[in-house]
């Protein structure tokens, strides 16, 4: 039985309808994981401003343009599959009109990463949202939630106060920050997790919910490895960044080889000793190695043999002994190659631009019936309020009326 075939989510005859005030990365990924399960995602734009050069979120402007002055590359991948609408809720009619959005469109999650400082302003607190809809699930991810409401903050600048700059990069080197965006990524995981669990309560309470997610918060929670060894004797700098080392397990490090390199990971005594079973490694089969503490004792002068044993041959060779002997292992794929590695290639999603090509995207966490039943393939990122007057429209407007909130500047 392959996965495709096991524990489906199976169909849903009414899913979800969310009304997300998204931008940049955090809430735009959450909403993204709702996409992946069928659910309808509407996102919430301002309109333009006179002074700015980008239009609704700041990241349809960045990365090369695809489709359209308003769908560049950095603004896809997290938008497909979703309709978009710009409103004005600096105004009381754009308000007013939200309102009637959240009954007349039956919304059953309102998201939100704006500064919560903004949110009475803009109409769009659980107060008052809750008021019109008192099953209405509604979800916040600020820096550091409803509590410090005027706290901006952007998933770099969180890495360095949180630590993760402290644990990242060579031991001899600078603070660095992770490659990917992880604590955006994260938030918006732990958000698409709490509304999921939000509308399983509902159905059986009746109650919606009010979710407030820190980044911050969401980040020191994963320093799990890190913060309680500190209470247990272990001094700081022993936690401190290492490079590709493990600080704990020896040996787990990126070694050259002699057209690339290759990581491995030994995670136990027992793998070491099939390790120098191979007749590649067997000159390291000394007595000081034979345990994790003694290889902990010696990690430099270990860390230098191996990389002298490594660089004389190919990875190819490498990975085939590290395979033998059942040691986890990988050459370092370079980005490009990431999407031809067999076992994410077979479950890449992609949408096709508006020029015809088609873009690939990473696969979803867990497969879901609504991907297989969309054979992967989803719309392309929505351009600026694409499907405003439709929405309206839906809501229970008619032409004249939208009209003249266009002709009022409330929607665009």
């Amino acid at each position: 039985m392959s996965k495709r075939d096991c524990d489906r989510d199976g169909p849903m005859s009414d899913p979800p309808v969310v009304l997300s005030m998204e931008q940049a990365l955090s809430m735009s990924y959450a909403t993204l994981r709702m996409v992946h399960l069928g659910w309808r995602v509407i996102r919430v734009e301002p309109p333009p401003r006179a002074g700015r050069r980008s239009r609704g979120d700041p990241n349809r402007s960045i990365g090369r343009p695809i489709g359209g002055p308003d769908q560049h590359s950095y603004f896809v991948a997290p938008n497909v599959g979703k309709e978009a609408l710009v409103l004005d809720l600096g105004s009381e009619a754009g308000r007013d009109l939200l309102r009637q959005l959240v009954t007349g469109l039956g919304v059953d999650v309102f998201c939100t990463n704006t500064l919560p400082a903004r949110h009475a302003t803009l109409g769009i607190d659980y107060a008052r949202l809750s008021t019109i809809k008192p099953d209405l699930v509604w979800c916040s991810i600020s820096a550091k939630g409803l509590s410090h409401p005027r706290v901006p903050g952007y998933d770099p600048v969180l890495q360095a106060e949180c630590g993760y700059m402290d644990l990242t990069g060579p031991a001899d080197g600078p603070p660095t920050q992770c490659g990917p965006p992880i604590i955006d990524l994260k938030a918006g995981d732990e958000a698409f997790t709490q509304v999921a669990l939000a509308l399983w309560r509902r159905e059986r309470t009746g109650r919606g919910a009010c979710i407030d997610v820190s980044m911050a918060r969401c980040a020191v929670s994963w320093l799990q490895t890190f913060l309680p060894m500190l209470d247990m004797d272990s001094p700081p700098d022993e936690l401190r960044r290492s490079g590709n080392q493990h600080r704990q397990f020896i040996p787990v490090n990126a070694y050259p080889t002699s057209d690339g390199y290759v990581y491995m990971a030994v995670g136990s005594d027992a793998q070491w000793v099939r390790l120098v079973a191979r007749p590649l490694f067997a000159a390291l089969d000394h007595e000081r190695f034979a345990t994790n503490e003694r290889r902990r004792s010696h990690k430099v002068e270990l860390h230098a043999a191996i990389a002298q044993i490594t660089a004389l041959h190919s990875s190819a060779q490498v990975t085939a002994e590290l395979a033998a002997a059942t040691i986890p292992h990988a050459p370092i794929t370079p980005v490009e190659g990431v999407m031809e590695v067999p076992e994410f290639a077979r479950d890449l999603l992609h949408t096709t631009a508006p020029d015809g090509r088609r873009v690939r995207l990473p696969p979803a966490a867990v497969d879901t019936e609504h991907l297989t039943a969309s054979g992967g393939e989803l719309p392309f990122a929505p351009g600026y309020g694409e499907h405003t007057d439709a929405l309206l429209a839906e809501a229970g407007l008619d032409a004249g009326a939208i009209a003249a909130l266009r002709a009022d500047g409330v929607v665009a």
